[in-house]
């Protein structure tokens, strides 16, 4: 049996990190990962996808820039080189991980970790003899994977995620079941690529969580600009599948495709880790509940990122692992409330910090807003990216920042701005007087931040209310 100060189960952006800061505050450290370091973030998530897409973005602005005076005669692109490049970024980065693992004098165990007692952890290492870790912390982290519905036939032309993104070649017709984030990204990044693309969402919009103009905007170019056929408000039903493909019905339409993404969701990660016998167990959502400093009800026992119901978001996962092993190995800091951006790698991008407008309608929350296209910016004219605007949501009564929304290029870099003046507590007038380089996207969100005082000077003016 080999102890330790802190153990870490799941190397993923919440669980490395979390190791990492522990040694560095002087912690002895093992960490537990099953599959590969970095977890579903970087070997089948946020990077790999983001690799994916940034290829397709390229092609497809090569062949949409006759606007800028630039014509790429005969552009195509070698999709199985794509895959290869996607993994030769996730190898590269995997390898980093390994190396800051090493160098901070971390012990990496290859397997599969289940509490033996509070403490204490039997590790099954496959074609190796178990091993057993105890350490007085630790730390879950096992994230989350894809739910495929049981109601789905099971098919060679029926996949997930993960599957899709090892795919070695594109189908030449897709439907897309969810349309949520990790859906709506793959379709754009496959339509973008010529991919005759149907997303089938239950729901009455996409991207539901979204307010009703950010989702209205990124649905439109969706279908004008990437001929995405988008059906919502009914199931995909009458599912069939096979080598030929799939087929099924939205509303008693028949639609087919070769292949079927299903987007639909994903859950925690916690079937084999006999949480039980360390005194916990999962929600009726299959969730580990934890405080603000993310530990759970067992003495010790922390649990991070997807496996405790907090947003699926890797850098949330990072910010929680830093969090808990602080408070776990010491010293201890003041736990304050922070804002968590999200961001969606679609066409156009999208990005969001803080409260959003429907959220301040369904807490009753009296808010105003500012909102500034990027077709009246002078940056955006000049490269020919006019696609969506900004918005701030203000306090009615303070005029403090409370939250933003981007869509358009670049939305996910420029979110970065609005995520430090809503942490800040800025007011809109102070952000308003703020001055932005000319000339940059950036520019949106002082334009933004003047017109909730309607003082914006490259919008017209409002249109004053009168009697009659």
């Amino acid at each position: 049996m080999e102890k330790y100060d802190l153990i870490v189960i799941g190397a993923g952006p919440g669980g490395y990190p979390a190791a990492i800061r522990a040694a560095q505050l002087g912690a002895s450290v093992a960490i537990v990962e099953k599959e590969a370091l970095g977890g579903t973030c970087l070997n089948w998530g946020c990077i790999p996808t983001k690799t994916l897409i940034a290829s397709a973005s390229l092609y497809w602005h090569m062949q949409h820039a006759q606007s800028l005076g630039v014509s790429v005669e005969k552009a195509s692109f070698d999709y199985a080189a794509m895959i290869r490049h996607k993994n030769q970024v996730v190898e590269k980065l995997r390898a980093g991980v390994g190396q800051l693992l090493k160098a901070n004098g971390i012990k990496v165990f290859e397997g599969t970790a289940s509490f033996m007692t509070r403490n204490r952890l039997a590790v099954q290492r496959s074609g190796k003899e178990s091993v057993v870790l105890e350490a007085a912390r630790i730390i879950i982290a096992t994230g989350s994977s894809a739910a495929l519905p049981g109601f789905l036939p099971k098919a060679a032309s029926v996949v997930e995620s993960r599957a899709f993104l090892d795919l070695p070649r594109l189908p030449a017709r897709l439907i897309v079941l969810g349309g949520g984030v990790i859906g709506c990204e793959l379709a754009c990044m496959a339509a973008q690529l010529g991919v005759q693309v149907t997303i089938v969402e239950i729901l009455d919009d996409i991207l539901v969580m979204l307010d009703a103009d950010v989702r209205a905007e990124a649905r439109r170019y969706m279908e004008s600009h990437l001929k995405i056929r988008i059906l919502t408000g009914k199931p995909l039903e009458q599912i069939k599948a096979g080598a030929q493909g799939v087929k099924g019905h939205v509303a008693g339409e028949e639609i087919e495709a070769d292949l079927l993404l299903a987007a639909v969701g994903r859950r925690p990660v916690t079937e084999k880790l006999d949480l039980d016998k360390a005194g916990l167990k999962p929600n009726e959502k299959g969730y580990i509940e934890v405080n603000s400093a993310c530990q759970t009800k067992a003495a010790g026992i922390y649990a991070i990122g997807d496996v405790n119901g907090g947003p699926q978001l890797a850098h949330a996962a990072t910010a929680q692992g830093l969090l808990a092993a602080e408070h776990a190995v010491g010293p201890r800091r003041n736990v304050r409330a922070q804002i968590v951006p999200s961001c969606i790698f679609t066409a156009p991008e999208i990005a969001v910090v803080g409260i959003s407008e429907q959220e301040a309608k369904q807490q009753n929350r009296a808010v105003k807003t500012g909102k500034f296209h990027f077709a009246a910016l002078g940056k955006a004219i000049a490269s020919g990216e006019t696609t969506g605007f900004v918005k701030w949501i203000v306090d009615a009564d303070t005029d403090q920042l409370l939250g933003a929304a981007a869509i358009g290029a670049h939305a996910t870099e420029l979110i970065a701005t609005a995520v430090t003046a809503v942490q800040a507590e800025l007011t809109a007038a102070e952000f308003a007087h703020t001055i932005q380089a000319h000339p940059t996207l950036s520019e949106a969100w002082m334009e933004a931040a003047h017109a909730v005082h309607a003082q914006c000077i490259h919008a017209p003016p409002r249109r004053r209310k009168t009697d009659g």
